[in-house]
């Protein structure tokens, strides 16, 4: 009988990426949703935050709690590597500590019950196996590791170091490996997605790479993550317009619109530009725009914040993201001395949560009655007689979920994973309702 796995993926889809990675290294195991039969557990962390940092501590403590005798507890990624010192010290619960170098040799350190730092950060390649999670159809696809930028509430470039970018032909040569497997949805991924290839003197590289997975056959529909405002250009916008399988999807966090908090945040761009950016996105057809916005930020005035609540409420979002802001070590926002006091970043999160909710509602609301392309996902966990499914230009699990309760022709079943054509009939508090009819 095989040895059991019990894997745990925290913080982002990045990170997502790199569990996978693990666990294509581990097919020898057993997986299990189980902690307590479990011979190994990892947890991949997350140390953006303070919120992901308690998050990933607490996790591998109650996990700790919950696992059966001479079974090998590991402590894997981000915040493993940014405190790998004091994690050593503070918590011997954990048998095998590794960080962000080490994915690809989850085996070794396993089978030599060992921790390990490697100097360099991992970057998957083509020639690498991962088992994907989550999907039959959609994979994540990782560009590149690092980031050049110099945000000032930022910890990540660290303890991931500078841009280092995937080369084109690994990515096109996974993605058609994984198209081989049936995939056909693919959500291109990193910390700073508009800047792919600059790191190698090319300036425009995803426009080469768009160009380069249409010509995949087999690939039906694509979207990429995380554009960063000053290395985004209108010439890239206007790529993504024109391509015929890449949704006009721009998930662009802009963390604040006032222009002296954009400056004091180290953003790159000011005011004018990032609106003449977002301005750009919304006038092309069936734009979907995702943001995110960092409150109490040091230096954040009253009047900041209401300028940026305003902008919120008012431009047409389809989705906000909001950030309390976190006081981390290593980052230049942690040594100015206007912080603004907890309460009051808690208060202000609050509010702008509740403006989040609204813009995410109003634009749910403009879907209905309209005709979409959807994927069925599976049953719904609210109604048997329920299936769950997404707008296909949607990022799974991110934002939000279909009920289809109707269909024209009842006497085919539906099948999980399969594009359908169908209508928005309705919304059943922030979930819409469809009807399929092909």
């Amino acid at each position: 009988m095989n040895n059991k796995l019990h894997i745990v993926s925290l913080g982002c889809t990045k990170n997502l990426v790199d569990t996978e990675v693990m666990m294509g290294k581990l097919q020898n195991y057993e997986l299990t949703n189980d902690a307590d039969e479990a011979d190994v557990i990892i947890v991949n962390t997350c140390g953006f935050i303070d919120a992901a940092k308690e998050e990933s501590v607490n996790t591998v403590l109650n996990l700790h709690q919950e696992r059966k005798e001479d079974s090998v507890l590991v402590m894997a990624g981000c915040l493993s590597e940014r405190y790998k010192d004091d994690l050593k010290e503070q918590m011997p619960e954990v048998d095998v500590f590794t960080g962000v170098g080490d994915y690809d040799h989850i085996d070794e350190l396993l089978e030599e019950k060992r921790s390990r730092y490697s100097d360099k950060v991992f970057l998957i390649n083509d020639d690498i196996e991962r088992v994907i999670t989550g999907s039959t159809y959609h994979a994540y696809i990782k560009l590149s590791e690092g980031c050049n930028q110099a945000c000032s509430f930022c910890a990540i470039p660290s303890f991931k170091g500078k841009l280092n970018s995937r080369d084109l032909n690994s990515i096109a040569k996974e993605v058609e490996a994984l198209v081989k497997k049936g995939y056909y949805d693919f959500s291109f991924v990193s910390q700073d997605s508009s800047s792919y290839l600059r790191d190698q003197g090319i300036k425009d590289g995803l426009s080469l790479l768009m160009q380069r997975i249409e010509l995949i056959d087999g690939v039906k529909s694509a979207r990429i993550l995380y554009l960063y405002p000053s290395t985004t250009t209108i010439s890239l916008l206007k790529n993504i317009g024109k391509s015929k399988l890449f949704y006009n999807y721009f998930d662009m966090p802009i963390q604040h619109i006032n222009d002296e908090m954009l400056r004091i945040m180290k953003r790159g761009f000011g005011k004018e530009k990032t609106l003449e950016q977002l301005e750009y996105m919304k006038s092309l057809p069936n734009s979907f725009i995702r943001t995110s916005f960092i409150v109490g930020h040091p230096n954040e005035t009253d009047e900041m914040f209401e300028e940026m609540c305003e902008f919120a409420r008012n431009f047409g979002f389809d989705r906000i993201n909001v950030f309390a802001y976190s006081d981390e070590e290593t980052t230049s926002a942690h040594e100015m001395n206007e912080k603004i006091p907890q309460e009051v970043i808690e208060k202000r999160a609050e509010i702008l949560g509740k403006i989040a909710k609204e813009a995410m509602l109003k634009s749910l609301e403009a879907e209905i009655g309209t005709e979409v392309e959807l994927v069925i996902d599976g049953e719904s966990d609210e109604h048997e007689f329920l299936l769950s499914a997404r707008k296909l230009g949607w990022t799974p699990e991110v934002d939000g979920e279909i009920y289809v309760n109707d269909r024209t022709n009842d006497e085919n079943e539906l099948e999980f994973g399969k594009i359908y054509k169908a209508k928005i009939t309705g919304i059943v508090g922030d979930i819409l309702t469809a009807k399929v009819y092909n």
